[in-house]
């Protein structure tokens, strides 16, 4: 007869708590719980419970009673199988010591098996105590341990200590390592009821799991698709050529890929979703999964604001982590590549990062940088050249520099910019707005909206709008105050500016200036250049927009170029009207000291302020585009989803955060972004509001109309055959610009500083023109007809 003393046992099995005629501080154990840390989840190990299994008592039995009544362990003992495994049902061990040294008594094989059988042994240690064996006599093999479903083998020694330290092993190994595994029996079943689609694959892609979710939206059942490579049902001849490529680089350094791809459904269709895979690494950082969430693309600005962390540790100890999603033209700036040069150099080194130690990426991290800075070939003098041969560093600055630029050695504080903006911004009325008329005034209200309508003031001030536009934005972004310059004189030299715009364009006339001018003053009002600009940087951007088309004739580079034009030997074909602007503005503004409003400033200042209209201005060519777009999303758009991935791995980082200013606040990223501004306020006519937008299509199209009438007649090169007055389409060239100019800029520019209301605008008037081009095509086959 056995004894029972806590738990209301049968007679056959005896248990105690611990040594429970002891005080708790005499332990020699834990017995609490304890917890225990899972990726992002914290769980609670209760205190371990231990069922003892022999056949009579000896010193063997006794050491495991007494082990486990120190360490403060829950425990039960059984003298046959039958109550062994009638105890077991009961209580669900953690542990099952079994006797396996004398076999005559008991089957510890068959009982294992019989335990093994029931579904709670899932997670219980089954150990086998075993004969010690004499050093020469050979062990026999433990595979039939194995196969019963044994996990451990204990070599009999009934000290007391020696039992304690397995026990102590068990619970900080396998009964640990156990309870992690019944937790991810809750992030199954949260990942079954989700309503995005899971899918985890092994690191040769062959899927492991789908949840439900993911067989509604491929068509295939569990059973169907396991096993399979996941590749397969991504093939689609709407996806990019590369994409897949472009994913596994992204996924084999252990970075996250998101993005828009077509998916195979089962009946053939393909299907549009957002996608969102993340690489499972273990901590000899191997990678174990790949884990693929996707949801339809309306859905991402829902509910994927804000994906939180999702740690899959899966017995490795890995973890994903999934920065912030905004819109849909945030997932673009992962997949967007921009195909030059420079790209295909890019992706060879981020090709050779794959396989290579992790001294060699991280080197090869530093030439990336390198590499998407503006200037590759602009050295950096550092004060060491300086201080030990001051000729030779006058020498090549003298020859090599250009005296305008703001060289910085790494070492200068004003490399990045202290949060402590200074905007002299001087919102009250002054004189000169006093005396605006009533109208005019009424109009200007809203020149810090979208819906700023400059067409509107055009009329209104009898073409001359960019000298009212100018005084009001001027005065609020608190210029004179900055220049120490007059209001007359800034007057004076808004008037000049606007005189040499020339009237009889339709396009590049003072009202473009106007409507540049207002979209510059829109984007420097955003959170994020707030946050990295400082003033001087505002007026450059507020001058430069001013002057960027001056003395436009209304023709393109290429037409000066092939009829010879003066200014294009002058600038020698490169950029003619684009450096012809930057230089006129200043000599007309250096002509006299009633327009001069530079003239307070000291040289330094001068050569800042200048340098930085010179390159914005430069920055509008057109065919420098495809380059400052690449550059700005290589050197910006996805630095600042890294830094804001890396400086808060739950996806919290916000746009303004110290870690994302930081990075954008050096001269370098500086410069890239009033290049980008400036080139979105240049052609932000295709984001306003439609009536405006079709007003500017218009507009610009009779320019190119008159300019290709002129070539003909003069027996010129026609550089663009298509803007033929009678057979133009003007929807049809509106959609291809924004398809190939205005879609992937905006998409960059907008996850940059957030401007929603302008990628609306942006897909309405797309929609429109498309709209339009379908009449214009009838109409054209009605009158083919006739």
């Amino acid at each position: 007869m056995y004894q029972a003393y806590r738990w209301g046992l049968s007679p056959n099995c005896t248990a105690h708590t611990g040594a429970s005629d002891r005080k708790p501080s005499q332990m020699e154990g834990q017995g609490t719980e304890n917890d225990v840390i899972f990726g992002p989840m914290r769980l609670k190990q209760q205190t371990m419970s231990i069922l003892l299994v022999f056949g009579k008592e000896d010193a063997q039995s006794d050491g495991f009673w007494w082990a486990a009544g120190r360490l403060g362990y829950c425990c039960n003992i059984a003298r046959n199988p039958e109550s062994a495994l009638e105890c077991y049902l009961d209580k669900h061990h953690d542990v099952v010591i079994l006797d396996h040294r004398h076999t005559k008594i008991f089957d510890a094989e068959a009982l294992c098996r019989s335990i093994r059988a029931t579904k709670a042994s899932d997670h219980t240690t089954v150990v086998a105590v075993t004969k010690k064996y004499q050093s020469e006599k050979e062990e026999p093999s433990v595979l039939p341990l194995i196969n019963a479903g044994i996990n451990r083998r204990y070599t009999e020694n009934a000290n007391v200590g020696a039992c304690m330290n397995e026990l102590l092993f068990i619970e900080h190994g396998e009964a640990r390592s156990q309870l992690k595994l019944q937790a991810c029996s809750a992030l199954f079943t949260a990942l079954e009821h989700t309503s995005d689609s899971v899918e985890i694959t092994n690191e040769d892609h062959e899927i492991q799991y789908i949840n439900p979710a993911h067989e509604r939206l491929l068509g295939y059942r569990a059973d169907e698709i396991l096993g399979k490579d996941a590749q397969d049902f991504s093939q689609s001849d709407k996806n990019k050529p590369d994409l897949q490529e472009t994913i596994n680089g992204q996924l084999r350094k252990g970075k996250v890929w998101s993005g828009l791809c077509y998916v195979r459904r089962k009946s053939g269709e393909c299907l549009q979703q957002h996608c969102h895979i993340s690489p499972v690494i273990c901590q000899n950082n191997k990678l174990r999964h790949y884990v693929s969430v996707r949801c339809s693309p309306s859905e991402v600005p829902h509910h994927l604001d804000r994906i939180k962390d999702l740690e899959l540790n899966l017995m490795a100890n890995g973890g994903i982590h999934c920065p912030p999603k905004r819109r849909e033209s945030v997932a673009r700036i992962h997949s967007m590549t921009i195909e030059a040069p420079i790209t295909k150099v890019i992706n060879i080194i981020n090709a050779a990062q794959e396989n290579s130690p992790i001294t060699v990426v991280q080197a090869l991290d530093k030439v990336l940088d390198i590499l998407r800075t503006s200037e590759l070939y602009s050295p950096y003098f550092t004060q060491q050249m300086k201080d030990e041969d001051q000729m030779t560093s006058d020498l090549v600055g003298g020859l090599m520099s250009q005296g305008l630029n703001r060289r910085f050695s790494a070492n200068d504080v004003s490399i990045t910019k202290p949060h402590h903006h200074i905007h002299a911004h001087i919102p009250t009325p002054t004189a000169a707005l006093a005396q605006v008329p009533q109208n005019i005034a009424a109009i200007l209200e809203t020149e810090n909206t979208w819906d700023f309508n400059v067409i509107d003031l055009e009329l209104a001030s009898n073409s001359r709008p960019l000298v009212y536009l100018g005084m009001k934005i001027f005065t609020r972004f608190g210029v004179c105050e900055y220049l120490d310059v007059s209001e007359t004189c800034l007057r004076n030299w808004l008037q000049l500016i606007e005189a040499n715009y020339h009237a009889c364009n339709s396009y590049h006339n003072s009202t473009h200036a106007s409507d540049v001018l207002q979209a510059t003053a829109y984007f420097l009002d955003r959170d994020r250049t707030k946050n990295i600009f400082d003033q001087l940087d505002e007026v450059a951007c507020l001058i430069a927009a001013v002057v960027h088309d001056v003395d436009h004739p209304g023709k393109t580079n290429a037409f000066l170029v092939n009829e010879r034009n003066p200014l294009a030997i002058l600038y020698n074909d490169l950029a003619v009207l684009e450096s012809h602007h930057a230089a006129f503005a200043v000599q007309l503004t250096a002509k006299d000291d009633l327009v001069n409003i530079f003239k307070n400033l000291d040289s330094e200042d001068f050569r800042c302020v200048r340098s930085m209209i010179i390159d914005m201005v430069l920055a509008t060519d057109m065919a420098k585009h495809f380059e400052h777009v690449s550059k700005f999303v290589n050197g910006i758009n996805k630095a600042v989803l890294r830094v804001d991935t890396e400086s808060n791995g739950s996806g919290n980082a916000s746009p303004d955060s110290s870690a994302a200013v930081t990075q954008l606040s050096t001269a370098e990223n500086r410069t890239l972004v009033k290049r980008m501004l400036i080139k979105c306020a240049d052609v932000s006519n295709t984001v306003r509001p439609f009536h405006l937008c079709k007003e500017w299509a218009n507009r610009i199209a009779e320019e190119y109309f008159n300019q290709t009438a002129e070539e003909i007649e003069r027996g010129l090169p026609v550089v663009m055959p298509t803007f033929d007055r009678k057979t133009c389409s003007i929807p049809k060239s509106q959609t291809s610009f924004i398809d190939y100019f205005i879609t992937d800029m905006f998409d960059a520019w907008d996850y940059f500083c957030e401007i929603p209301e302008l990628i609306t605008h942006l897909q309405n008037n797309y929609k429109s023109w498309k709209e339009l081009e379908e009449e214009q095509n009838v109409k054209d086959k009605d009158e083919e007809k006739t």
